[in-house]
């Protein structure tokens, strides 16, 4: 009598391994969640997301537990990291500096540098998975380029240099007065480079947005900012709308012009849903450009002459 298939598959069990056999179905399952992760971002519910990216931290935590190894299981990790400091802990903290709590303020900022530390571990042990010598290489600018550039070179690396690029100028953003955090802003600088000289789509050109937010910064070449963030408002079509956000409390605010700063917040405010893909990103540009525009000592710190503010404009 032939044996059935269910009955081979049976007798073959013992052979595998039940380690073996957890290793598949959990690399299978980390494979699936990463292919179904984009999903997240149609969200406009605020709330919602934030619950949802809680839980699903604990999830890919859990996920990397069970397969240390897994490059998807990482990978989540470093984007769902950032991302999580930036729209919620670092968001917080803007808002209780904007209500003058400045201890629950600081509370939040430790949140998120948290947030971005864990982002920056799994990111450069990812990366350490193609390419051994991170520590090595980042002894200076010119030696991290050389290392960048000898082994990342297939469009495939581009998410995972991103996002940790991503990670470090964010923590180095929030750490300005600890020097040997700035000291290596470089890191960071050099990873988004790379990432957006071989994709510059990627991310809905986010890369050129989070370069022209670091050459903003008031001893920056703001120059060279206003032309990046020129440059990703005409190729996303306006339809990021952090990218209006950030180069008005950026370059604007660093500039003194209120008249750009009300300009491109009110823009983010007087638009509707510019794209479904992007609705959670937008949500919480209209969050902050919404406060942006309201907190008077927010644009007192940004040096405008304080005559009548504009409204949002109405289409």
């Amino acid at each position: 009598m032939r044996p059935s298939l269910l009955h081979a598959i049976a007798l073959s069990l013992p052979l595998l391994g039940l380690g073996c056999i957890k290793s598949m179905l959990t690399n299978g399952q980390i494979s699936a969640t990463r292919e179904a992760a984009g999903t997240f971002n149609t969200i406009g519910d605020y709330e919602l997301a934030r619950s949802a990216a809680a839980a699903g931290l604990v999830q890919f935590e859990g996920m990397h537990n069970l397969a240390p190894d897994n490059d998807d299981a990482l990978f989540l990790l470093t984007q769902s990291w950032v991302g999580y400091g930036y729209a919620f802990p670092q968001d917080e903290s803007e808002v209780a500096t904007d209500k003058g709590d400045d201890d629950l303020a600081d509370y939040h900022k430790k949140r998120a540098l948290l947030a971005y530390d864990r982002a920056i571990a799994y990111g450069t042990e990812l990366l350490s998975h193609k390419a051994k010598g991170f520590e090595a290489a980042k002894k200076n600018d010119m030696t991290f380029k050389a290392w960048l550039n000898e082994n990342f070179s297939d469009k495939e690396d581009v998410p995972n240099l991103f996002w940790l690029g991503y990670a470090w100028l964010a923590k180095a953003d929030l750490s300005k007065e600890i020097p040997v955090i700035v000291a290596e802003v470089y890191v960071g600088v050099d990873l988004v480079e790379k990432a957006i000289s071989m994709r510059p789509e990627f991310e809905h050109f986010s890369g050129f947005v989070v370069l022209a937010a670091y050459h903003s910064r008031p001893m920056g070449e703001q120059d060279e900012g206003r032309k990046l963030f020129e440059f990703a408002l005409q190729k996303s079509q306006g339809k990021n709308l952090l990218t209006q956000v950030t180069y008005a409390s950026t370059l604007a605010c660093n500039t003194g012009d209120r008249a750009l700063y009300e300009k491109l917040l009110n823009e983010v405010l007087s638009s509707d849903d510019p794209d479904p893909q992007q609705r959670l990103i937008n949500t919480l540009a209209k969050r902050k450009a919404k406060r942006y525009l309201a907190n008077r000592q927010r644009m007192v710190d940004c040096g405008f002459d304080m005559g009548p503010a504009k409204g949002p404009e109405k289409k």
